[in-house]
């Protein structure tokens, strides 16, 4: 049974490559071609595979369908919340996860300071678009006609003499934030308060959320906390690796 199991399961990762023939299939495997006929025709039973006009094999739909049932399944604050716990505890610092949704983005998990001087930031609340480091980063990710939309749609409050003020200015922030794969706020809104961010993504490479470090001025300058983004895309890519079940994590 563990032999067919394998077999079966090298058949499935091979045709991830493209279609292919049983004649194929049966060499990838290193069996004669009845065994791999038989493995094929269970796997095809149960919409794992497909046969295609040509008589070459597939992925079948149902095996699209269970992936994508398993990633809705995986909670992204469940797999980060031990990775951005060890972040908070080396660093010292307010640890922020925020994600994307309905053209907003939330705080879904915060990790305090060891500092006295805390951040009025709370699971829940709403980040600016733009004027958060986390924002930045969710946005940067869009394709460019929506991220081109939904700059152009915002209002840009004057949350401080530093807040981005038109849809020109974000955009040009987000074209940096995608190059350089993080993002700053620099006391853009609150007076006192910096930031950094950077992305966690998923198994197709699409930013799922963003992790951030945050310091009262008076704690850490942003020099200092610049100096913190390395061990920020560290934990991230740590999260993206559990994230999405690569053999690496």
């Amino acid at each position: 049974m563990t032999q067919t199991v394998d077999r079966a399961l090298v058949i499935l990762a091979s045709l991830a490559e493209g279609p292919a023939s049983l004649e194929q299939a049966a060499n990838r495997i290193g069996v004669h071609k009845s065994t791999a006929l038989r493995l094929l025709r269970t796997l095809e039973q149960h919409g794992f595979v497909h046969r295609q006009p040509d008589y070459r094999y597939r992925l079948g739909g149902k095996l699209f369908s269970l992936a994508q049932l398993a990633l809705e399944s995986i909670d992204v604050r469940v797999v980060a919340a031990p990775h951005l716990a060890a972040l908070n505890e080396r660093c010292g610092h307010t640890v922020h996860l925020a994600v994307y949704e309905d053209d907003e983005v939330t705080y879904v998990d915060k990790l305090e300071s060891r500092y006295p001087v805390r951040m009025y930031s709370r699971i829940g609340k709403r980040a600016p678009l733009t004027a958060s480091a986390v924002g930045k980063v969710l946005l940067a990710d869009l394709p460019e006609a929506r991220r081109r939309e939904v700059a152009e749609n915002l209002e840009y409050p004057a949350y401080t003499a530093r807040s981005l003020r038109t849809p020109a200015a974000l955009l040009a922030e987000l074209a940096t934030v995608r190059e350089q794969g993080w993002a700053v706020d620099r006391s853009e809104y609150e007076e006192t308060v910096n930031c950094v961010a950077v992305p966690i993504r998923g198994i197709d490479g699409r930013v799922i959320a963003a992790c951030s470090i945050s310091t009262p001025t008076v704690v850490a300058p942003l020099s200092t906390l610049r100096r913190l983004i390395p061990e920020l895309l560290r934990t991230a890519e740590a999260v993206s690796q559990e994230y999405g079940g690569r053999a690496d994590a």
